[in-house]
């Protein structure tokens, strides 16, 4: 298990403040935020690279804030990969084993279940310079985990790759973990990466932790409004909410029409409805008790490839994300006049 207790690192123009977290063993958890919010100095005071000026890092039950990278266990995997432009492919995944003077025997075993693991056999003999992102991303990793790691910790690892790359990358990652099990820190700028891999997020921002939970919770159930635009909540409203008997009814700011929620909340909030959990229909739907409807028009229709992002006007505009094709088969188009619905549950106050 990975423990931080109260860690604060000042770095002149920025610091890490209060840092308290908890990463079980086994756990893939993922470090999600903008630039500059303070990722890569926390997992960089956890691999060893900065020491904190207050406050504690465990390491599998033993207090490592004050251990070099070497005793901690720890493999790396910074942004740029960092491979030995030197050396070859086989000797780079070698490279760290030899350091902790493996025998040839080992090396030999370790070297063929990387490759086997990665599926870079065929890389074995290139030099670092010749290798795609994605290739060189692979040889990185199987580098990092030839030495058995109690820990990995990935930074940006994905970043610099075009989108399908990554998505490939994302199920190798997967799959890695699933067969290793290794404690995972993984810093990424990319929700849906982190939504994709991660069994915790933690959401940073200016050096503090600002949420933690199930990517599930994260993305749903933002708690402050930083999370919520960072989690590409498109519809996030000022409102007031007033509590009732089975819902609390909400009047957003620039609306004449309530809508109901099961956030249980009283007084001034913030009101957040994912696009994708909004239906629309050109006809008057019966609606059950948990069910919001709004009237309005068909302002904007954003061609997103498998997907068309649409702009309604209820006194307020709210988007709304669907398939092309039932977009097409509902015969939906701009200056619509439309109905909206949404459940009562899917309307989150914080």
């Amino acid at each position: 298990m990975i423990r931080i207790n109260n860690l604060f690192k000042d770095l002149g123009d920025f610091s890490l403040e209060n840092i308290d977290l908890e990463i079980q063993e086994g756990e893939y958890f993922v470090l999600l935020g903008p630039t500059g919010s303070g990722k890569t100095v926390l997992i960089e005071c956890i691999a060893g690279l900065h020491n904190p000026k207050v406050g504690q890092i465990w390491i599998n039950g033993r207090d490592a804030t004050m251990l070099t990278p070497e005793e901690r266990g720890v493999s790396y995997v910074p942004q740029d990969y960092a491979l030995f432009p030197f050396l070859t492919v086989k000797e780079n995944i070698e490279f760290g084993m030899k350091i902790k003077k493996y025998s040839k025997a080992e090396i030999d075993q370790r070297l063929k279940e990387m490759l086997d693991l990665l599926e870079i056999e065929n890389l074995l003999h290139r030099d670092p310079s010749t290798l795609s992102g994605g290739e060189g991303q692979r040889v990185a990793i199987a580098r990092a985990l030839a030495v058995k790691p109690t820990l990995l910790l990935l930074d940006e690892p994905l970043s610099a790759l075009d989108p399908k790359t990554q998505q490939a990358l994302w199920i190798e990652l997967k799959r890695i973990h699933r067969e290793l099990k290794v404690t995972t820190i993984h810093v990424t700028h990319n929700f849906e990466e982190a939504i994709s891999l991660g069994d915790r997020i933690g959401v940073m921002n200016k050096g503090e932790i600002v949420q933690i939970g199930p990517p599930d919770e994260v993305f749903r159930k933002p708690k402050s409004r930083i999370v919520a635009e960072f989690v590409g909540a498109d519809n996030l409203f000022k409102g007031t909410s007033k509590i009732g008997d089975e819902v609390s009814m909400v009047r957003i700011n620039g609306m004449i029409t309530d809508i109901s929620t099961t956030t249980k909340k009283e007084g001034s909030t913030y009101i957040s409805i994912r696009p994708e959990d909004i239906v629309l229909s050109k006809d008057v739907c019966k609606c059950y008790a948990d069910m919001n409807m709004l009237k309005g028009r068909i302002t904007e229709a954003l061609d997103k490839g498998i997907l068309i992002k649409a702009v309604v006007d209820v006194g307020i505009p709210l988007s709304v994300l669907l398939t092309r094709r039932a977009y097409l088969e509902k015969e939906l188009s701009e200056g619509d006049e439309v109905y909206v619905i949404f459940k009562s549950m899917d309307v989150h106050l914080f």
